[in-house]
């Protein structure tokens, strides 16, 4: 008899978000394994070119200006990843695939991994030349300043702050926010880097990207940290640097990752730095260690690869978690 039935709305079934997000997020990274970042067309490139656009309409030397920015192009990002959201929601395996997609398009391990292991082959065989000019593909300083050793100690730290920026940082807000989550994070990431920094021109209109940032990377750096410790040749000495040194790292996030990954590969991290022509003297991270060496490149990306699948394995297990309970509560009427 009609009205006599459950309602159509109650016997459709309903994708199980932790479980949607545990198989997207393993089939992104899988993805991302095997394809890498594609050489044209990248998504956080056509987001990168967009937000240079809205920078030259809106760029003035101003904290607000900057802010706009900020909200317009970080918002957009979440508002999108939430109407993709919205649109798949009826079907599990649409929402595990956008979500695969989304994890593909913002993490970078494996790129991380191959441009690393490049300049590290090209100082294994003395061409520092062709290293020089692979440098810039991974890090921002003058390659002309620094020598063999100086260039394997960059790429060891870029390895490691890319692992939180690119990697962690990502996965970490995909499991607490979704795919909004997943671009929100990279968003803001990536202003941080078009505009964060402490040149003339983003001084004041970058401030706003910066902080975002700060605030958007603290769990991530953390969670890195730890795993780092945990998955490394030396989880005391990872533990001791990170607690020694990452407070006296300028930055907020990047210090507790390279300490952490500084005392797991039992290497010096820090020292003079030079960017754009003006040079910084920065504290060394883990002076019990030594210095750094060629070969540290490849174990700074094999710990890189663990830290990841350890993420994933740890955000997975968390929303599945967080999804057992909440479903506990809801059988007992909120009495657990």
């Amino acid at each position: 008899m009609p009205g006599s039935g459950p309602s159509p709305s109650r016997t459709r079934p309903h994708p199980s978000r932790p479980r949607v997000f545990a198989y997207g997020a393993a089939l992104g990274l899988a993805a991302d394994l095997v394809v890498g970042d594609p050489r044209r067309g990248h998504p956080v490139a056509a987001f990168g070119r967009a937000a240079g656009a809205v920078e030259r309409r809106l760029h003035q030397d101003h904290r607000g200006r900057g802010a706009l920015y900020t909200a317009l192009c970080a918002g957009s990002a979440v508002a999108l990843g939430a109407a993709a959201t919205r649109a798949v929601r009826g079907s599990a395996t649409a929402s595990a695939a956008l979500t695969a997609a989304s994890v593909w398009a913002v993490v970078g391990g494996t790129t991380l991994g191959r441009e690393a292991r490049a300049i590290g082959g090209a100082l294994e065989a003395g061409d520092l030349d062709v290293a020089r000019e692979r440098l810039p593909h991974l890090v921002g300083r003058d390659p002309q300043a620094l020598d063999g050793p100086g260039m394997a100690r960059a790429v060891v730290e870029s390895v490691a702050e890319n692992t939180s920026d690119a990697v962690v940082g990502a996965l970490f807000w995909g499991a607490v926010a979704g795919v909004p989550g997943l671009l929100g994070f990279r968003a803001v990431n990536t202003l941080d880097a078009m505009v964060g920094h402490k040149s003339p021109r983003h001084r004041r209109f970058g401030w706003a990207s910066a902080r975002l940032d700060d605030v958007a990377g603290w769990p991530g750096a953390r969670l890195t940290a730890v795993l780092a410790a945990v998955a490394g040749d030396d989880p005391r000495g990872a533990v001791r640097a990170w607690r020694a040194d990452a407070s006296r790292h300028p930055s907020p996030n990047a210090g507790p990752v390279e300490a952490a990954f500084a005392g797991a590969l039992g290497v010096r991290l820090g020292g003079t730095l030079s960017y754009g022509g003006r040079i910084e003297h920065r504290p060394v991270l883990n002076a019990r260690g030594r210095a750094v060496e060629v070969a540290d490149i490849d174990r700074a990306v094999r710990l890189s690869r663990r830290v990841t699948w350890l993420t994933l394995a740890g955000c997975a297990g968390g929303r599945l978690l967080a999804g057992a309970v909440r479903r506990t509560r809801q059988k007992h009427g909120g009495a657990v």
